[in-house]
Parts: C-alpha cells; sequence; structure tokens
C-alpha cells in the first residue's frame, strides 16, 4: 500500500470512528419524549431510533466493538505511510537512521494521537450532545444495520459484560434510564427558570412540587377559626350565614366542639317558605368523612374526590378532632387563591 493510501485510510478510519462515537452518545442522550412523536406520526428513522434507545446496551457493545477496531487500525496503517513521508525532509538534517527513525515515530504518534482525539472523539461527542434528538435519527439506522451485521459478537460481549455486572451485585439494564424522579424534574424545572427558558409567573409549577411534601394538617381550618352553625340551624340561618360571611359551605358543629356534618347553600336554596324556620331536615345535612392529619395532601386530594366531598374533618393520632379540611384550600395550594362564588370581597 502505497503512502497516499494510508492517508486515505486514515481519513476513513477517522470517520468511522467519529460515527461510533457520535451514534454511542447520540443513543444515550436523545429524549424518547422528541422522538416518539415522529414515531407515532410514522417516520422509520425515528422507530429504529427507539428501538436503538429500547436496546442501548447493544448499541453501546456495537459503538465500542467499531470504535475499537478503528483505533487499532489508525495507528497501524497510518504510522507506516507518515513516517515514510517524513523520512524525506529528515534525511536532509545529516541525522542518523536511528534518530530519523524515532523523530519520526513521535510526530506521527502525535498528530495521529491529535487527529484521533479531537476529529475521531471530541466533534462527534460534541455534535451529539448539543443535537442529540437530530444525532439519534440519523446516526441510529447505520448503527441498528451495522450492529444486525455483527448480531453474534454484540451479544456475546454484552453478555460478557452483563455477567460481570451480576457477579458485583449489578442488575444491568438494556434501556438508557427515561424518567425522573420528583426531585430532578424539579430541579430541571429551576434550572429551566434561571435559563429564560420557562415562565411561572404564576407560580404554579412550584405550587405543586411544594403540595407533594404538604400534610391535611398544614392547610386544615382549625376548629376555633371554623365559621360553623349549631345542630339545630335553619335554612334561614343559612342564607343569614351566606349574606354575612360569603361562604357557601358551612360545618354544623354540636355542643360538644365536634363537627356533626355540613350544608351547602344550594341544599336550602330549594326549600319552601314555611320551611325556613324549621331546623334542617337531616336529609339535607351532609356527612363528614374523617382523613388522618398527618396524611399527604395529594392522598386527601384523591380521597375526597374519590368520595364526592368537598369538606373532611381532621383528625390526629388520638382521634381528637383538630380541624376541618376544604376541598377548595387544597386546590389553592395548587393554583393559588380560589374565590367562593359566593363570598364577599
Amino acid at each position: 500500500m502505497s503512502d497516499w493510501m494510508g492517508i486515505v485510510w486514515l481519513v476513513v478510519l477517522l470517520a468511522a470512528n467519529a460515527f461510533f462515537v457520535g451514534a454511542e452518545f447520540a443513543v444515550i442522550s436523545a429524549r424518547r419524549s422528541q422522538i416518539e412523536p415522529l414515531a407515532e406520526r410514522g417516520s422509520r428513522r425515528a422507530k429504529t431510533a427507539l428501538w436503538a434507545m429500547e436496546h442501548a446496551t447493544l448499541m453501546l457493545a456495537m459503538s465500542q466493538l467499531g470504535i475499537t477496531i478503528c483505533s487499532l487500525l489508525i495507528l497501524n496503517v497510518s504510522e507506516p505511510a507518515i513516517h515514510h513521508l517524513l523520512e524525506i525532509p529528515l534525511h536532509l538534517t545529516g541525522w542518523s537512521e536511528e534518530v530519523i527513525g524515532t523523530i519520526a515515530f513521535i510526530i506521527t504518534l502525535v498528530l495521529v494521537s491529535y487527529l484521533h482525539v479531537v476529529f475521531g472523539e471530541m466533534v462527534p461527542k460534541n455534535l451529539s450532545f448539543s443535537i442529540p434528538d437530530k444525532a439519534v435519527l440519523l446516526l441510529a439506522p447505520p448503527l441498528v444495520w451495522i450492529a444486525r451485521v455483527f448480531r453474534f459478537a454484540i451479544v456475546a460481549l454484552n453478555a460478557t459484560a452483563n455477567g460481570v455486572l451480576r457477579l458485583f451485585g449489578v442488575e444491568p439494564k438494556n434501556e438508557a434510564a427515561s424518567t425522573f424522579t420528583l426531585e430532578e424534574v424539579q430541579t430541571i424545572v429551576d434550572q429551566s427558570r434561571r435559563e429564560g427558558v420557562l415562565d411561572d409567573a404564576s407560580g404554579t409549577l412550584s405550587a405543586a412540587f411544594e403540595f407533594t411534601t404538604k400534610r391535611v394538617i398544614d392547610v386544615a381550618v382549625p376548629m376555633a377559626d371554623l365559621v360553623s352553625l349549631p345542630p339545630g340551624a335553619t335554612p334561614g340561618d343559612v342564607e343569614r350565614a351566606v349574606a354575612r360571611h360569603g361562604f357557601s359551605r358551612y360545618v354544623l358543629v354540636g355542643a360538644d366542639g365536634e363537627p356533626d356534618g355540613y350544608v351547602h347553600l344550594k341544599d336550602v336554596i330549594d326549600l319552601d317558605d314555611d320551611e325556613f324556620d324549621d331546623p334542617l331536615p337531616a336529609k339535607r345535612v351532609r356527612r363528614l368523612v374523617s382523613i388522618f392529619d398527618g396524611t399527604d395532601l395529594e392522598d386527601a386530594l384523591a380521597t375526597m374526590r374519590r368520595l364526592g366531598t368537598h369538606v373532611a374533618r381532621a383528625f390526629d393520632e388520638a382521634g381528637a378532632t383538630t380541624g376541618v379540611i376544604f376541598l377548595e384550600d387544597i386546590i389553592e395550594e395548587l393554583v393559588g387563591e380560589v374565590q367562593d362564588a359566593t363570598r364577599r370581597a
């Protein structure tokens, strides 16, 4: 092989090495959320890219095999070619063959290492990190095709690697992690806000994260602060309470200070005029469910939604009533102030 053909093979091998490096980082850096919509619309490249992401360890095995082979061949092919090309000007120095050979080898090693690191490793890696979604659509299909050609080799290599992991008590995974914990999502949101790519002027996102850490006791209204009615209250009392306080729901509290139920304005507005001075009919008083005040707020919300109630009694470990929790107050923790339609400003 001529010296110039060796230079051509150096360029080809650097390009092949760059392909495997770029494909490797693209597969583990691309986001499923960006690729899945394309696959659902029928894109074959996107479907192949998803398959590669779901079989990431096989793709990494193929990439590493390709990188290793290219790296080994680069020096073997380039060293003789560059060495011979350097000997011509070095002979003009009058140095001995041993000195010329050593200097030519050092120059070749430095030059090839530089080209390999920069163009064969760093450039494709940085490119895949910068545009991972585009890179995976471009590089994953040929990588999958090559992997199918060398399937037996990469399956054997991957199985060996997984076996070593299991010896150390580590369970290998085939797919790169594409899910996030609550803390990770909160960090992503905070970082996006700092970078100016996400606007949370209303504070809804921040409230959603804080919501998951709160408990019933944090939003329950203490009995001492509760606007309530006695058990013998009349529909007229309810109307007067609405006119005075503006709330649409009122808890009925007995002489023992315990909540017995609650009534909504719409439960009494359809009564006849002659019933407005009589005690509330028992069937018009809604039952209060009880929720432990240490319950997570999101669990309390799910319970109240499942039971279809807007008010619940909060109790402590001893079973004593600590307050009353309103569905409206829970929702306010998520979306901000919610104004009761009947409440006065």
